[in-house]
């Protein structure tokens, strides 16, 4: 009998090494390596010659299946795609298993046939999920099962599945392999034979996939290659709020966002979060901002917080909540360079209100308001949003899609708008509605000087 021929694999990248390490070269991560048995390949030999075909073709989109929950349907593209895989990932506890719970009842109300397998509940743990979100009279069907050879048998079979979701694929384990369920060799061999199935099939696929520390999706990266579309659960457990992100999608456009707001009765949908966000907003505070931001295809209105405090001694706190810290530091360097802001011997809070985090440079011109208002102790204009971003040297730079803010800032209310200064190569201005008024300024020295002298000599 041929020996059995074994390779070390880290656990967190996916990496092979010829010899176990204490610590992986890739990621630098310590005591990840673990010896797993090498996947067996086919013999070489009846290989069919590759046909090759021209762009031109008569094929149709692809049919979508409409969830029924708007939000999701929105992330997806329009729906689920028959024979697409779709990862969905979050950390533990943020709703994953609620949400695609809905998802699936509303699916198994419509007449399609779903099959829902749980590798980390017991059956009776989902009923008990399902009747307090009241969905315990959909035809779903469920099963509790962790071996993959039992679940395919069962799936190859299977010619009338809309949906499958298997929650979640790090539980899943192939005998064939020695390894643990969960390492590396397991979730790449198990995804790749539930993906085959489901082209095969023509059924959807949700594989529910656990996050690390860091917030990513555990396992080997070649995962996310492996799927059709990767979507991000977030929200942080202190805010009613979730954002589900689309970062990968084969079948519609990426960044977009989908907005659930967690009640009692499960995940209800926000059709209009900007309203949401603002909601318990005061705009007679100094420090506060509206910034007219834009995921994916959606405009979105939120509040920018920002508080200074006096340091008596020390190194200066700089932490951020939902924004990248390094920008804000940045931010902070132009401030004091290029417009006279002194903030150096303050400790500087920054918090994106609502529990959303801001990924687009076009918050700058928005955390330069909040800063320069907290800095002069006095608020900006209560009817104003801001969005724009800063160059090193202090201009203000277009930024996309700025008639879509400008529409979303009047229909919620505003009557004016802080933008970028049209350049001379561009043509004409911003689409804005009559009722709002657009400020233009070309450099960040202008903002800070609508302060007042209060604002440099902090």
């Amino acid at each position: 009998m041929a020996k059995a021929v074994t390779r070390f694999v880290c656990q967190a990248c996916g990496a092979v090494h010829p010899r176990w390490v204490g610590r992986c070269e890739s990621c630098g991560e310590w005591n990840t390596i673990v010896e797993e048995v090498a996947e067996r390949r086919p013999a070489p030999g009846g290989a069919a010659r590759v046909a090759f075909v021209g762009l031109r073709g008569e094929s149709e989109p692809p049919a979508r299946i409409a969830t029924g929950l708007a939000e999701l349907d929105r992330v997806l593209g329009g729906g689920f795609v028959a024979g697409s895989a779709v990862l969905v990932g979050g950390d533990p506890g943020i709703g994953k298993s609620t949400l695609l719970l809905q998802a699936a009842a509303a699916l198994a109300r419509g007449g399609r046939r779903v099959l829902y397998v749980s590798g980390e509940e017991a059956v009776e743990q989902v009923r008990l999920r399902a009747r307090r979100l009241g969905l315990a009279d959909a035809p779903l069907h469920l099963a509790a099962a962790t071996a993959l050879r039992d679940i395919a048998e069962t799936l190859g079979s299977e010619r009338a599945a809309a949906l499958v979701v298997i929650d979640s694929i790090q539980t899943m384990w192939l005998e064939n392999l020695e390894s643990a369920p969960g390492t590396v060799g397991q979730v790449r061999a198990c995804s790749h034979e539930l993906i085959r199935l489901a082209k095969a099939s023509g059924f959807a696929l949700v594989l529910v996939g656990h996050v690390t520390k860091e917030g990513a999706i555990a396992g080997p990266r070649v995962l996310e290659h492996m799927v059709d579309a990767v979507l991000y659960f977030e929200g942080d457990r202190g805010h009613q709020f979730r954002i589900l992100r689309g970062v990968k999608n084969r079948f519609g456009a990426t960044d977009e966002i989908g907005v659930f707001e967690m009640t009692e009765a499960g995940l209800a949908e926000v059709p209009n979060p900007s309203a949401l966000f603002l909601a318990e907003r005061r705009g007679n505070i100094a420090g506060s901002a509206v910034f007219a931001g834009l995921e994916g295809t959606r405009p979105v209105l939120l509040e920018v917080q920002a508080l200074l405090a006096q340091n008596p001694g020390g190194a200066p706190r700089r932490p951020v909540v939902g924004w990248d810290a390094g920008r804000l530091a940045m931010l902070l360097a132009v401030l004091e360079s290029r417009c006279g802001l002194r903030l150096a011997a303050h400790d500087v809070y920054l918090n994106i209100a609502g529990g959303l985090r801001v990924q687009e440079p076009a918050a700058d011109l928005a955390v330069a308001a909040a800063l320069a208002s907290a800095a002069a102790d006095r608020p900006t204009d209560a009817g104003m949003v801001f969005f724009g971003e800063v160059g090193l040297s202090g201009e203000v730079r277009q930024v996309p899609q700025a008639d879509a803010r400008l529409k979303e800032a009047a229909k919620l209310g505003f009557r004016a708008a802080c933008l970028p200064r049209r350049s001379g190569r561009a043509k004409g201005r911003p689409a804005a509605p009559e009722s709002l008024e657009l400020d233009e300024i070309g450099h960040l020295a202008d903002l800070v000087g609508r302060f007042g002298r209060e604002a440099g000599n902090r």
